[in-house]
């Protein structure tokens, strides 16, 4: 009975799909197991959740000592976003929940609440959604999409935001790979995504059923299919929410890095995004009621959690289609916004933003950046225009944030040149993560908190992924030796804050010496000419790499690859300054990211100097 009981529970949860856990897997080994009462789709009703070593097992149910102790509807909740916007609804009710300019948009919490019902209802009675099914959206930062945030796991569903910058074959490749019964569809990519669903369909594969969503008036009819507004004006208000059954349930997917052919599809759960939601409305300095600018695509990593955290605060959340330097400071100036993220090429797009696009900020403006490290000079020029800087490092597989730099009151008495560069490092685990390590790769040991030697950036704790969506291999391996193993390399200092110097994949070696690109970015960047830089390895015979730079000139600006170089070799070892300079426009993912890898290429085409 207990196999056919366990059965029921992970295949309503979804959780085979996720981590690739069988029947058998389960009675194989009893630390997996899960004890419970009932099966009712009530999150209070599980209760004991899994245990990782099969002596916590033992021990819990063998505590005769404490015979009245035991978790039960009164002191046990599994730990959820939805939870957020339930209590937005009584406590902020009244209170602005989105703002979207174009549509002349304003949502309160309390609506909010009654629209994500409605439409969580629709989802299940008119469309058929069942427990564990995936839901795609394809769609830029507008209403729509905060709100099947929560619709879409209240209808007991997993939420898999697409990048809305793939092409069709990916995009069909994610589709097919996550199973996705419906992809929910903005008009601006309507065409994109129909030429995915043709490729789904040539492959004798049902696609996913279609729904636009139309944020601005407009004059194209769409048939046979259903609107974003009618579905969800569909729904009944008065829905039962479908809690997760245990707070490990998945409750997203996204997709990082990975090809047409392995997909890497990050599965998060509920407990994971409850708790990093939290961590990092901490970490962004939030109070009650903050305003918040939408510039971080809500496709990665869920907008850092942040489109759950700010249900918890009672936060605005001001939704832009696209981003622009004009739009960002129009937008902080009309609303008055009180905080923001982005990456670094978010920032460096802000402080190059021309004289006439630009409004006096009626505050300061704290802007948590994240994704690559940010140059110091980059912040201390944000900081000039009254923005305080709050920096943040994690990844897809930590739910985005994972640890930051937590400012020390005594470093503001230190010389401008040295905070920046304090404030330029990735910092210490935020409140949520059990802990954050700089350990060597194969042996696993911690390397000397010196702040000269390298080793990978891992994580431990309840803010890391569950898995790799059908990829048992790559979990196994992300999760080698009881770590998260992030790919980053960097040297711990020794306060304990660590600083990023590379990926490992981008780290060149040149005669045998180690060259961090970042600490050449940074070099690059504090010239005056210089808009954006990277650097990547060139093959060399005699070196074996060497550094090559790829920089975008500021406008009006006219300079010399050998006054690059010369620049570098002054402020840098002889052997970090790049031997070749490439002026160009350089690729970037949605997120902003600097895409390193169609650079390597580039460089590689090239071949050796001599």
């Amino acid at each position: 009975n207990i196999g056919l009981q366990v059965f029921h529970i992970f295949a309503m949860s979804g959780l085979f799909s996720a981590i690739n856990m069988s029947v058998h897997d389960l009675l194989k080994d009893s630390s997996k197991l899960c004890i419970f009462n009932q099966l009712q789709p009530k999150r209070s009703n599980l209760i004991l959740l899994c245990h990782h070593h099969h002596d916590e097992v033992e021990s819990s149910s063998s505590s005769s000592s404490w015979p009245s102790i035991k978790s039960c509807d009164a002191n046990y909740v599994a730990l959820t976003p939805i939870s957020f916007l339930e209590r937005a609804a009584n406590v902020f009710s009244e209170r602005t929940s989105v703002i979207y300019g174009p549509s002349s948009i304003t949502y309160t919490w309390e609506q909010t609440h009654t629209r994500c019902l409605k439409l969580a209802s629709a989802l299940v009675h008119h469309l058929g959604i069942s427990i564990g099914h995936v839901v795609a959206t394809l769609a830029p930062n507008v209403p729509a999409i905060q709100e099947l945030h929560f619709a879409v796991p209240m209808a007991g569903a997993v939420l898999c935001t697409l990048n809305t910058r793939l092409d069709s074959a990916m995009l069909s490749t994610l589709l097919m790979h996550s199973e996705a019964k419906i992809i929910f569809v903005d008009q601006q990519f309507l065409q994109l995504a129909q030429e995915a669903l043709s490729i789904i369909s040539s492959k004798n594969t049902k696609p996913p059923l279609l729904v636009v969503i139309i944020s601005e008036k407009s004059n194209n009819s769409i048939t046979n299919t259903w609107d974003y507004e009618s579905l969800l004006e569909s729904g009944d208000r008065d829905f039962a929410i479908r809690w997760p059954i245990t707070e490990f349930d998945p409750i997203s997917i996204n997709y990082t890095s990975g090809t047409t052919s392995r997909p890497k599809g990050v599965v998060s759960s509920h407990r994971g995004a409850y708790l990093n939601s939290i961590a990092t409305f901490l970490a962004h300095e939030m109070s009650t009621l903050p305003i918040y600018l939408w510039t971080v695509p809500t496709f990665h990593c869920n907008g850092w959690c942040m489109i759950w955290g700010l249900a918890a605060v009672g936060g605005t959340n001001v939704c832009l289609r696209s981003v622009s330097p004009k739009e960002i400071f129009e937008s902080i100036s009309l609303y008055k916004v009180t905080h923001m993220g982005g990456a670094p090429t978010v920032l460096n797009m802000i402080v190059n933003t021309p004289s006439c696009d630009r409004k006096p900020l009626p505050h300061k403006v704290k802007i948590m950046t994240g994704g690559s490290p940010p140059p110091p000079q980059m912040i201390s020029r944000m900081e000039e225009l009254g923005f305080g800087v709050i920096h943040i490092y994690g990844l897809a597989e930590t739910h985005g944030a994972g640890t930051y730099c937590l400012w020390k009151p005594e470093w503001d008495s230190l010389p401008s040149d040295e905070r920046l560069v304090l404030k330029a490092r990735q910092g210490v685990q935020h409140l949520c993560v059990e802990e954050v390590d700089v350990r060597d790769s194969i042996t696993m040991k911690k390397v000397p908190a010196d702040g000269i030697t390298m080793g990978e950036v891992m994580f431990r704790g309840n803010t890391v992924m569950s898995g790799y969506l059908k990829d048992q291999k790559a979990t196994d391996e992300a999760f080698r030796g009881g770590w998260f193993h992030s790919g980053d390399l960097a040297v711990k200092h020794p306060d304990g804050y660590i600083e990023v110097k590379d990926r490992s994949k981008d780290i060149i070696i040149s005669g045998g010496e180690n060259i961090s690109t970042i600490e050449v970015e940074t070099v690059l960047y504090s010239h005056s000419a210089v808009l954006e830089a990277a650097i990547v390895a060139r093959p060399d015979n005699h070196w074996g790499q060497t550094p090559c730079a790829f920089v975008k000139l500021k406008e009006g600006f006219d300079v010399s690859s050998h006054e690059i170089i010369n620049f570098c070799r002054d402020n840098l070892p002889h052997y970090m300054a790049p031997r070749t300079v490439i002026f160009q426009d350089l690729p970037k993912t949605s997120t902003g990211k600097i895409q390193k890898s169609i650079l390597r290429e580039k460089a590689k085409a090239l071949g050796s100097l001599f």
